[in-house]
């Protein structure tokens, strides 16, 4: 299955959305001419007519009825609103991909009030420059091979995972959320060479840097983290010492905190306002 030949809608054109239009873009999937967006901000969609000559429009309802793939790449808040206009044109020969964070398949399905091929995904945001990961959720009443078209469209911005519906809370807490706490440690990285003497920037290159090298490294050799820290820590060495402040402000036990907290959270998003 490809997606080539076929139509993709995106109902929303922030971020995310354009994510992905860079992304199809750049790996020849679909051309421009086959990429719709609509949004609510007239110039939002001059930019990405300027930028990418994809086709926008603000009629949510005709962008729908003239996809084959429809990407709901709006905020949680106004999911509802939206499912209820287009509902009138969505059908089974029409594949719906949710970005949604916090939105199960259930609640979607009940605001359109009929049957929809549907597809629930967590992407994160380093989807922006093309080194994302997307979580993509099993759903019952698939044809055999929608789960191959949203695996193609979200690999053409990072890497993909399939894994079951309940645990997409736990995935927004781990690579949803986690962009912000690698962050967080680069700051901190950076904040600590500053305070040793080295300029902001360069603390800032070489922090940021040696987040991604060490990443990198991870990923492609398949080393266990570990491992990798045996590697670098030497007997009596600055490596093991860096380490043992780490551990005895609890590392560890904080990020394990911080995604299970931000899982927590995200089921309650889910659940909506008591």
């Amino acid at each position: 299955m490809t997606i080539k030949g076929l139509t993709v809608g995106f109902v929303g054109g922030g971020n995310m959305g354009e994510a992905l239009i860079k992304g199809l873009l750049g790996a020849n999937l679909v051309p421009a001419s086959a990429i719709h967006a609509t949004d609510v901000r007239p110039e939002r969609l001059k930019e990405l007519d300027r930028q990418y000559g994809i086709q926008v429009s603000s009629d949510n309802v005709d962008m729908v009825r003239h996809s084959d793939i429809v990407i709901l790449a709006v905020k949680p808040q106004i999911m509802d609103a939206v499912l209820k206009e287009i509902a009138p044109a969505v059908t089974r020969k029409k594949l719906l991909i949710s970005i949604a964070a916090g939105v199960s398949t259930a609640k979607i399905r009940a605001a359109l009030h009929k049957d929809a091929r549907l597809i629930r995904v967590m992407p994160n945001t380093p989807a922006l420059v093309l080194e994302g990961v997307t979580a993509i959720a099993k759903a019952d009443g698939l044809e055999p091979d929608d789960l191959d078209t949203a695996g193609e469209i979200f690999s053409a911005v990072g890497r993909v995972v399939v894994l079951d519906e309940v645990l997409m809370d736990a995935v927004t807490g781990l690579s949803g959320s986690g962009p912000a706490y690698v962050a967080v440690v680069i700051e901190s990285l950076a904040d600590g060479g500053v305070r040793m003497g080295l300029d902001r920037i360069t603390a800032m290159t070489l922090a940021t840097q040696t987040v991604l090298g060490a990443a990198k490294l991870l990923l492609e050799t398949g080393l266990h983290p570990g491992a990798l820290k045996d590697m670098v820590s030497s007997p009596g060495g600055t490596s093991i010492a860096g380490i043992a402040a780490l551990e005895e402000g609890g590392i560890r036990t904080t990020f394990i905190k911080a995604v299970e907290r931000a899982t927590e959270r995200s089921r309650e998003l889910g659940q909506g306002p008591k």
